[in-house]
């Protein structure tokens, strides 16, 4: 590895504002903006990731009242339809009520307490308890009663439903079961500054749900830097900027920007290396840029390592070893190269214009305008190469991801119900529209369990799905260390990591608030 100790505050090579601000279509300015956290090592004590009683704290202190996105409302397009949103062990209804109106309720009976939807639903005329027939209207009114006769004491008055406050963003249906709650807009602030194209006109083109055997804060904190890209995805360091990408943070909003064309520090590499990939394919084999070792794949679960001095030995996709003479080999590499492939992507070439880090942006930035040009036409000419090449992600609290507008992933990492030792991944490809542009019908959700693989869900592509896979590893791994752990307490980076520092800081603030914490107000432009 070339470098550790640099003697100065950040990995050596060029930063991601000077690549930005050599950009041939320059990025917005806000992407140019640094709001670096101050510095400093964060450490966590390992009982938040496993332990029931921090598990009911956040219950009560984060999740009974801040604001949390529970749908899109494409879930829910039609008057009546209604989406179940469930977190940590509490189940929301929100409810199309009328045209354009919103509902949200606690998804329970005021009888019994039976929920009042088991699934998602669509077109209800009413919502009806299944248990003994209790029924409401949409807008949740009492609406009848089976021998109301026999409950006195109950009335349109007492008994119709309790709301829930709600709120919208870009399309995306927010909750927060605390009704002395600051509006969603002073909780997001100024977060519609961050992209050109507002979220509205984006769609849900692909979308999955992954449960992982991990706290859902082991799974979030995963997707927050990109420091462990030298560990665990070794494939992105030819031409991926990983240990010099910029982190900023703002009130309850954080931001990694990570530049695609300069290979990573860690290695010797001054121009992206085609040879990292022998036969030119992106998933039968590669060339590791630190410790030149080639994994080939022989077939799924099938992986042969050869070391510089011409040993090899085979591995199966979790880098078990099978025969020959090298005796270990990585499991993120073994899992890249053995795992699995959606069929029609066998095949797929590894993108590598030959060049300069310069003329690699410039290369990627005209191809992906070219691909998009029937659709947004010439607009097309005024996308940033910073928009079309890099990973810039935010982070909104407490469990968000949008990223930049050209990039259609979005995140939400939720609890999996009362189990502090599993979470919910959820993974949806939000595709911005030109103005004006006909909404397609949103994509299905695919659920997959603790043992499916990500390469199991449609619509997101091989690539993406096997980035996943790899930090699949890192989750039960880590959930399984954190228990172990002899100092008792994670340790956080001052800078690489300091997305993460950002939102323990603020879970801190919540947890340890008696009353919800408020943000502060916007400044009104002069």
């Amino acid at each position: 590895m070339v470098e550790t100790l640099t003697g100065h505050n950040r990995s050596n090579g060029i930063s991601y504002n000077e690549i930005l601000e050599g950009d041939t279509v320059p990025p917005p300015a806000v992407y140019l903006e640094d709001s670096p956290m101050e510095p400093g090592l964060t450490t966590v004590e390992v009982s938040r990731y496993w332990s029931k009683e921090e598990h009911d704290r956040e219950v009560e202190k984060l999740w009974k009242r801040v604001w949390q996105m529970a749908c899109h409302k494409d879930d829910i397009p039609n008057v009546g339809d209604t989406h179940v949103y469930d977190i940590a062990g509490l189940s929301f209804l929100i409810v199309h009520a009328a045209e354009g109106e919103y509902k949200a309720y606690p998804n329970a009976c005021l009888h019994r307490g039976r929920s009042l939807c088991d699934a998602h639903k669509k077109g209800l005329k009413a919502i009806r308890c299944p248990f003994h027939g209790w029924s409401w209207e949409l807008d949740g009114k009492l609406k009848e009663v089976p021998c109301q006769w026999d409950f006195p004491t109950v009335s349109e008055e007492t008994h119709s439903l309790t709301e829930v406050k709600i709120g919208q963003w870009g399309g995306l249906i927010f909750i927060n079961p605390d009704p002395d709650c600051e509006p969603l807009e002073d909780f997001l602030g100024d977060i519609d500054r961050h992209f050109r194209i507002p979220f509205e006109r984006r769609y849900k083109a692909a979308h999955l749900v992954k449960r992982l055997p991990c706290n859902w804060k082991v799974a979030q904190e995963a997707f927050m830097e990109s420091y462990h890209v030298v560990g665990t995805h070794p494939v992105l360091m030819p031409t991926f900027s990983d240990a010099n990408s910029k982190y900023d943070v703002w009130h309850n909003m954080s931001r990694a920007m990570s530049a695609s064309g300069p290979p990573s520090p860690h290695t010797s590499l001054t121009n992206p290396d085609p040879t990292a990939f022998p036969d030119g394919k992106l998933f039968k084999s590669f060339h590791h840029p630190i410790n030149n070792h080639v994994y080939r794949r022989l077939e799924e679960n099938r992986v042969e390592v050869e070391f510089p001095n011409g040993k090899k030995g085979v591995f199966d996709m979790e880098a078990n070893y099978i025969e020959g003479d090298v005796k270990n080999a990585d499991t993120h590499m073994c899992n890249w190269v053995g795992g699995k492939i959606a069929p029609e992507e066998e095949e797929m070439d590894a993108p590598f214009p030959p060049g300069t880090p310069r003329e690699y942006r410039d290369a990627i930035a005209n191809a992906r305008r070219e691909d998009m040009r029937e659709t947004w036409g010439d607009e097309v000419e005024g996308f940033s190469d910073a928009d079309l090449c890099d990973s810039i992600f935010y982070s909104v609290f407490p469990n968000i991801s949008p990223w930049a507008d050209h990039n259609a992933i979005f995140y939400r990492f939720r609890p999996d119900g009362d189990n502090p030792e599993q979470s919910l991944h959820e993974v949806m490809y939000l595709l911005p529209l030109p103005e004006g542009a006909e909404r397609p019908e949103p994509a299905e959700c695919t659920f997959l369990d603790l043992h499916d693989d990500y390469t199991e869900a449609p619509n997101f592509g091989s690539y993406l799905l096997k980035i996943f896979n790899q930090d699949y590893l890192n989750h039960r791994a880590v959930q399984k260390g954190v228990h172990s752990h002899p100092h008792g307490e994670t340790m956080f980076a001052s800078y690489q990591e300091s997305k993460i520092r950002h939102f323990h800081e603020t879970l801190n603030l919540w947890l340890d608030s008696d009353e919800a914490p408020k943000s502060p107000k916007l400044q009104a432009a002069e």
